[in-house]
C-alpha cells in the first residue's frame, strides 16, 4: 500500500530550517575543541560561561516549544492556512533585529530562563544533548507549521501573556536569540584569561 510523502516545506519554513541547521553546525564547531574546564569557565560572576549560554538556550526552548505547539494547533483548528510569501509588520522586524548579535541592547534574562546556579551545574553531556535535542524539536515544529499562515497565526510570548507575535516572527526570534547567545559564548573564548588547555 502506497503512503503519501509529506509536502515539501514552504520557502519561508525551508529558510528557517536552514537557519536552525546552521546554528546547530556553528554550536558543534564551537564546542568540539573545548575541554570541560573551558566549557564551564567564566571570567566573572556577572558573565555567563559557555555552559550557561547553552543552558539559557535550553531553558528558553523548554518554555517556548509549548507556545509554538499551541499556536500551530490553534491555527489548524481554525483553518488559518496560507501559502505565502509572508510579510511582517515593523514591530516584529524590530524585535528580531534587536535580538540579533552583536547585542545593541542588553537585557537581564527573566528567572524562568536563567541557567542553573554554578554550584548546581549539570553535566556537560546533558547540556549539549539537550541543546541538540531542542534543535531537532524546533525543526519538527517547522514541519508541523507547514501550510499555516505565518502572519495570521499568533504565538504568545513566554514572558507576557499580553504579547503575541506572528508565528513567523516567533521562529525568527528563536533563531536570532540562538545566534545571539552562541555569539556571546564565543566571546568568552576571546577573553585573554580564557584557559588555553
Amino acid at each position: 500500500m502506497a503512503t503519501s510523502s509529506p509536502l515539501p516545506l514552504t520557502p519561508e519554513l525551508e529558510a528557517f530550517q536552514g537557519e536552525f541547521d546552521a546554528i546547530t553546525a556553528d554550536a558543534a564547531a564551537l564546542l568540539a575543541p573545548l575541554s570541560d574546564t573551558q566549557f564551564f569557565w567564566s571570567p566573572s560572576a556577572e558573565v555567563w560561561s559557555i555552559a550557561e549560554c547553552l543552558e539559557h538556550l535550553n531553558a528558553t526552548a523548554r518554555t517556548y516549544l509549548p507556545m509554538l505547539d499551541s499556536s500551530i494547533a490553534t491555527a489548524k483548528q481554525w483553518g488559518v492556512y496560507g501559502a505565502g510569501p509572508f510579510h511582517y509588520g515593523w514591530l516584529g522586524r524590530l524585535i528580531v533585529r534587536q535580538t540579533e548579535p552583536p547585542p545593541r541592547r542588553r537585557f537581564k534574562a527573566p528567572a524562568l530562563f536563567q541557567p542553573a546556579e554554578r554550584g548546581a551545574r549539570r553535566k556537560r553531556s546533558d547540556i549539549e544533548a539537550g541543546f541538540r535535542g531542542y534543535q531537532v524539536q524546533f525543526v519538527d515544529r517547522l514541519r508541523q507549521a507547514n501550510g499555516v499562515d505565518l502572519v495570521k497565526a499568533k504565538v504568545q510570548s513566554p514572558v507576557s501573556k499580553w504579547i503575541r507575535v506572528p508565528l513567523g516572527v516567533g521562529f525568527s526570534i528563536m533563531t536570532a536569540h540562538e545566534r545571539r547567545h552562541l555569539w556571546q559564548a564565543r566571546q568568552v573564548t576571546q577573553d585573554p584569561r580564557f584557559p588555553r588547555s
